[in-house]
């Protein structure tokens, strides 16, 4: 993986310590975890199929594990230096790009089979300055109209953002319909002031039933992302204090066994087997 040019953008959301406290927190990981998961349900991408995504926004690789670990490939593409350091120092598996969205991507049309985002859009709709193509309509304007690009035909992206009204709502759906998008918002568990989530689901071409509207969670199934987490977190073999736990390692079997599984998959960057596979390394913090 090249090591992305760091040079700094004119907004930087967090220095090195900061990221580094970002990705270690606990909190961060589970809610990231459970909106990733989230974001691949609503992709709905066909199993058991070699698939390259593209992560928006994608700070220190927490989403990126979770993409890893269901067999993608995928590329990041983040505004702030000190989160891809921090990714670069966890050895994550996705190239990353030093990017402000707000600028437009210069990825070759039909790229990528997906797109998801956690927690991003809503930073595209503060103006940098106060020319007219810092505003948030061109900047969202440049955004959707190159991501659309990017994406294959028929494929989706997925959007967890914050928006603090239904005009910004109105604003970001309108312009990703212009830029060539369908889809819409996408509200789970909209009468929980706690668990209630916001997705804008974009589609690209495909009609039928394959690019229908998948609709927004309800109910007790709030309970069944934080259960996956659960068992990702007993995976990495950590409680809920990020502390170790005296459980079943990831030795070189495993290692091995995923591999193969890359492989299988298509995926044409996993590294050769050797007799430092499964070796230790030194913690990054």
């Amino acid at each position: 993986m090249s090591r992305p040019e760091l040079q700094a953008p004119p907004e930087i959301y967090y220095g090195d310590v900061e990221a580094k406290k970002y990705t270690k927190n606990t909190r961060n990981q589970q809610i990231q975890a459970d909106m990733t998961y989230r974001a691949l349900e609503l992709l709905n991408l066909p199993p058991d199929e070699p698939a390259l995504l593209l992560d928006i926004g994608c700070g220190s690789g927490l989403s990126g594990e979770i993409l890893d670990e269901e067999g993608y490939i995928w590329t990041g593409v983040d505004i702030a230096p000190s989160m891809l350091e921090v990714a670069l120092e966890r050895e994550v598996e996705g190239d990353l790009f030093l990017q402000d969205i707000g600028q437009g991507f210069g990825f070759r049309p039909g790229s990528f089979d997906g797109a998801i985002s956690i927690s991003v859009l809503q930073w595209l709709l503060n103006a940098e300055t106060s020319h007219p193509t810092s505003s948030p309509p061109h900047r969202l304007n440049r955004f959707f109209t190159t991501l659309h690009s990017a994406l294959k035909n028929p494929s989706r992206a997925v959007f967890q953002f914050y928006p603090s009204s239904d005009d910004q709502i109105q604003l970001i759906t309108s312009i990703a319909q212009k830029a060539g998008f369908g889809g819409g918002i996408i509200v789970d568990y909209p009468n929980s002031n706690k668990a209630r989530k916001v997705f804008l689901c974009l589609l690209v071409g495909g009609g039928g039933g394959q690019q229908q509207m998948p609709k927004g969670l309800d109910g007790e199934e709030v309970e069944d992302s934080r259960a996956r987490f659960e068992t990702r977190r007993e995976r990495t073999g950590k409680d809920k204090n990020g502390k170790r736990k005296n459980m079943k390692v990831i030795d070189r079997d495993w290692i091995l066994k995923k591999k193969e599984l890359y492989r299988k998959r298509g995926k044409e960057s996993v590294p050769r087997d050797s007799k430092f596979t499964g070796r230790k390394r030194r913690p990054v913090f």
